[in-house]
C-alpha cells in the first residue's frame, strides 16, 4: 500500500446527488466543484453529480470552469466567484456564466446577478433592473448551518428584492445546509457542495441526511515502539507514558493534510480505534495501541465510521476545510460502484 492512500467512491457520489436531486425538486440540483472538487477530485466529482441527476456545475474561479470545460463540453458551468477583466473574453469562448457583483455586466456572456443579503462579501448592495444577458438572480447565506433564522431573513430580502423577476429569472439561494434543512430556500435551484461528498454542513453525522462519505483514507503501521513509564514520543514530548505503552508510527503527517491540531482524534488500526497521540509531525504520526500489532497493519485514517466531521471537532476547524486539505501528491485511486 501507498503510505498515504485516498480512495473516491464517485458511486457514492452519484447517490448523494440523486438524494438530494430528490430533496430540491423540483428546483435543480447545481452541484458546486469548486476547490477541486472540495478535495475530491473536480472531473470525477462532476461525472458523478451529473449523472446522479445535478444539471449544472459551479466552481469559484474562472481557472478552475476552463479546466472542467475541457472534459465537461456541453453542460452548463457557472463560476460563483469574481471573473477579472481579462478572463472574460475566455469565459465567453467557453460559453461559460459568470456571477456578476458589482455594476458592471459583460456583454455577451450569460451572467447571474449576485445580492448581498447578509454575507457581507461578494455582492451588490441594491438590485438593479435586470439587463440583456442576465439569467439568473442569486444570493449567498451566512448562517444555513447555524442561524437559521438569520437565515431566513436573508430570504425574505431576496425574495422582496427579486419578486418582480421570479418568472422571468432562475432564482437560487440554497447551498447543502439549506437545501437540506430548509425547504423554502430551494427555489429554482440549489446549489450543492458539501454534501455531495457525504460530508454534514453542520459538522454532525451525515447519515442523518441518508449520505454516504465518497472520501477513504488509509496508510499503514510501519513501526511499533514500547515506552517505559516516563518515555516520550514525538516533538515537544506532548505524550510522555505513565505506564508501559504501545504505539504505533505512521507515516502521514500535516504534509498530507493530517494536522498537527488534530492530535487525540481516532482513527482505526486493523478494527480498532486508536487515538493519536503525542505532536504529529510533517510526515509520521503516532496512535496510542491497546496491545502490539504486526508492522504492515492497514490503519483507516477516514472511513469505517472514521468521518472527517469526527477529526474536524478535534482540530475545532470543519470538515470542508480537511477535505480541501487532504494532499495525495498522485497516490489517489477512484473506484465506481453501481447504484
Amino acid at each position: 500500500m501507498p503510505r498515504s492512500l485516498v480512495t473516491i467512491d464517485v458511486g457514492a457520489i452519484r447517490r448523494n446527488a440523486r438524494l438530494l436531486a430528490g430533496v430540491v425538486a423540483p428546483a435543480e440540483l447545481w452541484a458546486v466543484v469548486k476547490a477541486d472538487g472540495y478535495g475530491h477530485g473536480a472531473a470525477d466529482a462532476a461525472r458523478g453529480a451529473l449523472e446522479g441527476g445535478a444539471t449544472a456545475l459551479c466552481v469559484a474561479t474562472v481557472g478552475e470552469a476552463l479546466a472542467l470545460r475541457r472534459v465537461k463540453q456541453d453542460v452548463r458551468i457557472i463560476v460563483l466567484g469574481p471573473a477579472a477583466d481579462d478572463e472574460i473574453a475566455g469565459a465567453r469562448e467557453a460559453r461559460l456564466e459568470l456571477v456578476v457583483s458589482d455594476e458592471r455586466v459583460p456583454e455577451g456572456i450569460d451572467v447571474h446577478l449576485k445580492l448581498d443579503t447578509g454575507m457581507g462579501r461578494w455582492g451588490l448592495a441594491e438590485l438593479p433592473e435586470p439587463v440583456r444577458g442576465v439569467v439568473g438572480l442569486m444570493t449567498h447565506l451566512a448562517t444555513s448551518d447555524t442561524d437559521p433564522g438569520f437565515a431566513r431573513a436573508q430570504l425574505e430580502r431576496f425574495l422582496e428584492a427579486t419578486g418582480p423577476y421570479a418568472r422571468r429569472y432562475v432564482r437560487h439561494v440554497a447551498n447543502s445546509a439549506a437545501a437540506l434543512a430548509l425547504p423554502e430556500t430551494r427555489l429554482d435551484a440549489a446549489r450543492c457542495g458539501i454534501a455531495l461528498y457525504g460530508i454534514d454542513p453542520a459538522g454532525e453525522d451525515a447519515g442523518r441526511w441518508g449520505l454516504e462519505p465518497a472520501l477513504r483514507w488509509e496508510s499503514e503501521v510501519i513501526q511499533v515502539r514500547r515506552l517505559a513509564p516516563g518515555a516520550s514520543t514525538g516533538y515537544g514530548r506532548r505524550f510522555v507514558a505513565v505506564e508501559e505503552t504501545w504505539i504505533g508510527i505512521v507515516p502521514v503527517g500535516y504534509a498530507d493534510g493530517f494536522r498537527r491540531d488534530m492530535t487525540g482524534t481516532e482513527v482505526l488500526v486493523g478494527a480498532d480505534r486508536a487515538e493519536v497521540v503525542g505532536t504529529v509531525s510533517m510526515d509520521a504520526l503516532a496512535v496510542r495501541l491497546a496491545a502490539p500489532v504486526e508492522t504492515g497493519a492497514p490503519v483507516t485514517l477516514v472511513g469505517d465510521g472514521i468521518t472527517l466531521e469526527a477529526h474536524a471537532r478535534v482540530a475545532e476547524t470543519i470538515g470542508y476545510e480537511l477535505a480541501c486539505g487532504i494532499r495525495t501528491s498522485g497516490e489517489r485511486s477512484t473506484r465506481e460502484v453501481v447504484g
